[in-house]
C-alpha cells in the first residue's frame, strides 16, 4: 500500500518530530498541547518523536518518563549537542509515519494547526507549509532581520525559500524519503525542504509566544545560520567578487591614464601619502573580505569531505526500546 493509499484509511500513521534542547520547563506544556490535538483526530494513529539534543537540564529524564507512561512518545538521545538542524534530521530519519510534521517544542508553532495540515494532505498535497501571517510576538529586530534574510537569499539563490515559513509543516512520506536521500552533512533544513519541491499548499497561522523557557538562538547564532543558508544554496557571493575585481581594475587603469596625462601636461607632482594609504587599506580590506568568503566555501568542502555523520544516537527510548 502506498502513502497516497493510506491517506484515507484508519492505518494512517502521522509522525510528529520535535527537537529539544534545555526545554525542561516546557515539556509538560508540550505534552498537554500535543495530546489535546492528536486525541481529537480519530482516523489516524500518531507517534511523537522527541529528540534530545544534548540537554544539560532535566529535559532527557522528563522525556524518558513521558515515553514510559505513553507509548506514542519515542525519545532519541543524541550523544552531544549537535544543533537543531542535526536534531531535526535525526527525528525525520527515525520517523515511521506516512506523513511527518516537524514542530518546535516551545509551542510557538501551534499544535492546533495540525488537523488543518492533515486535512490538506488528505486532499492531495504532498507538502503543507505553515506560514507565519503575524510575527507580532517576535522583536522588531528579529522580524526585520528575517525579512532581509529571505529577500537577500531568494535574490541570490535559484532555490526560493518561502518567506515566514519555518520548519513547521507536513511532508508526505515520498517527500520525506527524498529529503533523507540528500547526502550533505552540513544541513540547512529550510533550504533542503524547499529544494525537494513536490506539490505544495500553504496554510497561514499566527505565531504565539514561547510557552516556557528562553530562546536558544542569539543574534550571533542567527547570523551564522543565515550565512550557512546563503552559502549552502548559492555561489553568487563568489561570483560577485569577479565583478568587483573587474570594476577595481577598470578604475585603476582609468586613474593610471589620468596620472600619465597629468604628468605629461603639468610635470611631476609630489604624491600625497594620505590618499595612497587610504587606497592601500581599502583594497586590502576588500581582499581580506574576499578571502574570508572563499574560506566559507572551502570550509564547507572540507567538512563535507570528512563524511562524518550529521548526528550520533546514544540511545532510543519508547515503543521500540527493548532494554
Amino acid at each position: 500500500m502506498t502513502t497516497s493509499d493510506t491517506r484515507h484509511t484508519h492505518t494512517t500513521l502521522i509522525s510528529i518530530v520535535a527537537p529539544f534542547y534545555n526545554e525542561a520547563e516546557g515539556i509538560d506544556y508540550f505534552r498537554d498541547a500535543i495530546l489535546a490535538v492528536v486525541e481529537g483526530i480519530a482516523d489516524a494513529a500518531f507517534e511523537i518523536v522527541c529528540v534530545d539534543d544534548g540537554s544539560k537540564d532535566s529535559t532527557l529524564q522528563q522525556l524518558i518518563a513521558l515515553s514510559t507512561s505513553d507509548p506514542r512518545f519515542r525519545v532519541l538521545e543524541l550523544t552531544r549537542n549537535f544543533g537543531k538542524e542535526a536534531a531535526l534530521t535525526a527525528g525525520i530519519d527515525f520517523a515511521r509515519g506516512d506523513a511527518v510534521i516537524p514542530i518546535d517544542s516551545d509551542l510557538q508553532d501551534p499544535p492546533e494547526l495540525i488537523p488543518v495540515l492533515i486535512e490538506e494532505w488528505r486532499k492531495g498535497a504532498e507538502v503543507v507549509l505553515a506560514r507565519r501571517a503575524d510575527r507580532g510576538t517576535d522583536s522588531f529586530l528579529k522580524r526585520k532581520s528575517a525579512e532581509m534574510f529571505y529577500s537577500f537569499h531568494n535574490r541570490l539563490s535559484s532555490v526560493k525559500i518561502p518567506q515566514n515559513v519555518g520548519d513547521f509543516r507536513l511532508m508526505d512520506r515520498v517527500a520525506v524519503d527524498a529529503l533523507k536521500s540528500l547526502p550533505e552533512r552540513q544541513r540547512f533544513m529550510k533550504g533542503l525542504f524547499a529544494w525537494i519541491g513536490y506539490k505544495t499548499v500553504v496554510v497561514d497561522y499566527v505565531r504565539k509566544p514561547r510557552a516556557a523557557g528562553e530562546t536558544k538562538f542569539s543574534g550571533w547564532k542567527l547570523w551564522n545560520f543565515a550565512l550557512e543558508g546563503i552559502t549552502s544554496f548559492s555561489t553568487a557571493p563568489l561570483r560577485v567578487w569577479t565583478y568587483i575585481g573587474g570594476l577595481g581594475a577598470l578604475l585603476t587603469v582609468t586613474y593610471a591614464i589620468a596620472i600619465i596625462l597629468r604628468t605629461l601636461i603639468h610635470g611631476v607632482d609630489v604624491p600625497g601619502y594620505a590618499s595612497l594609504l587610504v587606497a592601500v587599506l581599502f583594497f586590502g580590506s576588500l581582499q581580506l573580505i574576499s578571502v574570508g568568503l572563499l574560506g566559507e566555501y572551502i570550509g564547507r568542502i572540507y567538512l563535507e569531505t570528512k563524511q562524518r555523520p550529521t548526528y550520533l544516537i546514544r540511545r532510543e527510548y519508547g515503543a521500540v526500546d527493548e532494554s
